[in-house]
C-alpha cells in the first residue's frame, strides 16, 4: 500500500500551509504508517472560510437548484465506482473491518443521491396577511435561503459517513463548507474532495483543514463568516464550541449510553443476537452502539446464554480479513481506557460475564452485571466493545432506569406489546426510538439527533437541509390599508 502525504485542501487544490508541521496517520491494527497531511495554522483556517466565502456567494448560491442536484448525482456515482478503494482506505486509517468499510462507502454514495433527490424540496409558505386589522392588501410569504459558511467537524469512527451526513446537505442548500475530519482519520476526506472536484463542485466551495481543536477548530468555529456549525462528537468539545461559536447555528450531537430495554413477550433470542452485534461491532465505536441492556427477570436467564454465546462467536482479528468483525479500537489509549473502567466496575461489586480481556489491540467483547450506579461504566459513553445489563420487573421501572442518564440518543424496546411501544414512545427519553431493533440502527432519511446532553440540532438529509438554511419573510403592500404604515 502506498503512503498518503497531503497538503491543506483549499480553493479546489492541496497546499503546503504555513504551520510547517505534519500529523502521522498510523493504522490503529498494525501501527504502520498509513499516510501524513499538513496541519493548519490559524491563518490557513482563515485563508479556508475566505475560498469558502467566495464560493458561497460567486457560485453555490445563484447556482440553480438542478445544478447543485446533478453535482451531488455525480459524486454519487464517482463513490460507488471508487468504492473498494475508499473502503481499504477506511480499513488501514480506522482499523474498521473490510465489511463494514464497504458498507459505510455504500452509505456515503445513497447518501449523496438522496441529498441530490430532496435539494428541490425545501419550501416555505404563502401567509394570509388579512388575518389582522391592517393587513389587508398585503401579501406575505416565506422562503429558505442558504446559512452561507458552514464549519463540519466530523469524528474518527465514521470519517467517511459523519462527514457526508454534513457535507451532502450543505451543499444540497446552496452552502459552502470547510471540513475539519478528525486528526486520527483524515485521510479519506481527501478521497471525497477529489470525487466533489470531479463532479463538478467549484473550487472553494468544499474545503478541508486539518489539526487539534483548540489550534484549528477554534479559529475555525469563532470566525464570524461561519455561519454554522456541525458537530459530531464529545461533551467536552461541543461546550467549547458553543462558548466560541457566538452567534450563529450549531447543530451538535454529542454522544449516547444508549439504553435497550428486552422485555419478557420479546423474541429473546433474536433479541440478543441483535444487541450483541450492536453493542461490540466495530469494537463497539459508534455513538448509537447498544451499552445498557435492561432485561426482564423473566427472560434473564434465556437472555445472558443467547447473548454470551452470539458475542464469543464474533470473530476479532485482521480488518482486511472478511470474517472478522470486530477490529482494534482506534489507540492503545483507549484499550487502557475501557481496561481501566472495567477494573473499576469490577472492583465496585461487578460481574463479568464474558469478556474483558485485551486481545489484538482491542477488548475480548465485555458484558458486566450489577454495575455500580456511580462507575464511568454506568455514568459515561464507553465507545468501547464492553456492555452493562440490568434486571426489571415493569416496564415502567426499566425506563426509569433507561433515563437515568445524561444522555438521550437513541434507544430501543424489544417487545410484541403495542402498548409497551406507545408507553416507552411516550416515556423513552431520547430522540430516536426503534422497537424490535437495536439502538444502533440508522438510515439518513429520518431525524437524527438527541435530548439532554447527546445535543442540539438533527442530521438526516431532509432535516439537515432546513437546519443549513435561514428562513426568510418576504411582505408586499399591494394597496391602501389601514396598518399603521
Amino acid at each position: 500500500m502506498s503512503i498518503e502525504s497531503r497538503g491543506l485542501w483549499i480553493r479546489g487544490q492541496e497546499q503546503p500551509g504555513s504551520a510547517g508541521t505534519t500529523i502521522e496517520v498510523r493504522s490503529p491494527y498494525d501501527d504502520v504508517l498509513v499516510g501524513s497531511v499538513t496541519v493548519a495554522s490559524e491563518s490557513d483556517v482563515a485563508d479556508a472560510v475566505s475560498a469558502a466565502v467566495d464560493a458561497q456567494q460567486h457560485h453555490m448560491r445563484p447556482m440553480p437548484v438542478h445544478q447543485r442536484a446533478a453535482i451531488l448525482r455525480a459524486t454519487a456515482q464517482i463513490l460507488r465506482r471508487d468504492a473498494e478503494q475508499m473502503a481499504n482506505l477506511l480499513v488501514r486509517e480506522v482499523g474498521k473491518p473490510i465489511r463494514d468499510a464497504r458498507r459505510e462507502a455504500s452509505r456515503a454514495a445513497d447518501l449523496f443521491e438522496l441529498a441530490a433527490n430532496l435539494a428541490g424540496t425545501l419550501e416555505g409558505h404563502v401567509l394570509a396577511m388579512d388575518v389582522l386589522r391592517g393587513g389587508e392588501n398585503r401579501w406575505g410569504f416565506s422562503i429558505r435561503v442558504p446559512v452561507g459558511v458552514v464549519a463540519a467537524l466530523a469524528p474518527f469512527n465514521s470519517p467517511l459517513n459523519l462527514t457526508v451526513n454534513k457535507v451532502a446537505p450543505a451543499l444540497a442548500a446552496g452552502n459552502a463548507v470547510v471540513l475539519k475530519p478528525a486528526s486520527k482519520t483524515p485521510l479519506s476526506a481527501y478521497l471525497l474532495a477529489a470525487a466533489l472536484q470531479e463532479a463538478g463542485l467549484p473550487d472553494g466551495a468544499f474545503n478541508i483543514v486539518v489539526g487539534g481543536g483548540q489550534a484549528v477548530g477554534e479559529p475555525l468555529v469563532r470566525d464570524p463568516r461561519v455561519r454554522m456549525v456541525t458537530f459530531t462528537g464529545s461533551v467536552g468539545a461541543g461546550e467549547a464550541i458553543t462558548r466560541a461559536a457566538g452567534v450563529k447555528k450549531l447543530a451538535l450531537e454529542l454522544g449516547s449510553s444508549a439504553a435497550n430495554i428486552v422485555c419478557a413477550d420479546a423474541d429473546v433470542a433474536a433479541a440478543a443476537r441483535t444487541l450483541a452485534t450492536s453493542a461490540y461491532l466495530s469494537s463497539g465505536q459508534a455513538c448509537i452502539a447498544a451499552q445498557r441492556l435492561i432485561v426482564h427477570r423473566g427472560v434473564w436467564d434465556e437472555f445472558v446464554e443467547a447473548f454470551v454465546a452470539a458475542a464469543e462467536a464474533m470473530n476479532i482479528g485482521d480488518p482486511l480479513d472478511d470474517a472478522t468483525e470486530i477490529g482494534p479500537m482506534i489507540s492503545i489509549e483507549d484499550v487502557d481506557r475501557i481496561s481501566e473502567w472495567i477494573a473499576e466496575a469490577v472492583a465496585g461489586g461487578a460481574r463479568i460475564l464474558t469478556g474483558g480481556e485485551r486481545v489484538e489491540r482491542t477488548i475480548r467483547p465485555a458484558l458486566l452485571a450489577d454495575v455500580p450506579p456511580t462507575s464511568r461504566l454506568a455514568c459515561e459513553e464507553a465507545f468501547g466493545p464492553v456492555a452493562t445489563i440490568a434486571p426489571f420487573e415493569t416496564l415502567e421501572e426499566a425506563i426509569v432506569t433507561a433515563n437515568d442518564s445524561p444522555f438521550g440518543l437513541q434507544g430501543a424496546i424489544f417487545t410484541r406489546d403495542m402498548g409497551n411501544v406507545l408507553l416507552a414512545a411516550a416515556d423513552f427519553h431520547v430522540g430516536g426510538l426503534w422497537v424490535n431493533e437495536s439502538s444502533r440502527y440508522r438510515q439518513d432519511n429520518y431525524p437524527f439527533g438527541g435530548l439532554k446532553l447527546s445535543g442540539i440540532g438533527r442530521e438526516g438529509v431532509r432535516y439537515a437541509l432546513e437546519e443549513m438554511t435561514e428562513l426568510k419573510f418576504v411582505g408586499v403592500k399591494t394597496g391602501p390599508s389601514s396598518g399603521i404604515l
